[in-house]
């Protein structure tokens, strides 16, 4: 009897002290976990710090770019206008190199007239235009100074080549056509123009033709020394 007893006391003492271990080992994990839990903790603290950071940061961004946004309308605006501007100026220039003719070259041919050929001249007109007559198609002359036995005719460009020196012979041609009055004089032809290459003046010369630019008297003879034009 007494054995049965005290078998059962160890049981009973080995179960406690199982259990006492198992809620030790209990306490050390909650411990543990109270430990982690205290760490999660501050990293969730952290995390929300970051976090009004991070939104605080998206708000300066927003800020930002709404600063961004009207600095491309006003930039975008300025360039249109700009632009505007430009094709305005640009307009300008083309009106103003339209009237090349009027402006630079024709006012030239009478002292040129006078100075290379001792001829006064008795009319100057721009831009003159013919209806179609016999054949010939409507057409317009940049600038033509009549003499008493010489008619000037003139054709400006801002810049020429060697086919403008070829089509302007092929008006000479049929000139008279336009002009039956002009039937008893000479012509001479002169080309202008802001800037002429060394190689198209001297083939102009080859044909007769004289070869005005800018110079020291706003537009001048650019042919060689001793030139004589042709009259046609």
């Amino acid at each position: 009897m007494d054995t049965i007893i005290e078998e059962r006391v160890d049981r009973v003492e080995i179960a406690l002290e199982r259990f006492i271990n198992e809620m030790r080992e209990f306490k050390d994990e909650m411990r543990e976990f109270k430990d982690e839990m205290g760490e999660f903790k501050d990293e969730m603290r952290e995390f929300k710090d970051e976090m009004r950071e991070f939104k605080d940061e998206m708000g300066e961004f927003k800020d930002e770019m709404g600063e961004f946004k009207d600095e491309m309308r006003e930039f975008k605006n300025e360039a249109e206008k700009d632009r505007k501007r430009m094709n305005k100026q640009w307009g300008e220039l083309a009106n103003k190199l339209g009237t090349l003719v009027e402006d630079i070259a024709a006012p030239s041919i009478p002292r040129i007239a006078e100075e290379r050929f001792k001829v006064e001249i008795e009319y100057l007109a721009v831009r003159v235009k013919k209806k179609k007559i016999e054949g010939l198609p409507e057409k317009e002359w940049d600038a033509i100074a009549v003499s008493s036995d010489t008619v000037f005719s003139n054709y400006t460009k801002t810049t020429l080549r060697a086919k403008d020196v070829d089509d302007f012979l092929e008006e000479i041609k049929i000139f008279k056509g336009y002009f039956p009055e002009y039937r008893d004089k000479g012509i001479i032809g002169i080309l202008a123009s802001l800037y002429i290459d060394e190689s198209v003046i001297r083939y102009a010369e080859k044909n007769g033709l004289l070869m005005l630019g800018i110079g020291e008297e706003i537009m001048e003879v650019l042919n060689s020394e001793g030139f004589e034009a042709v009259r046609f």
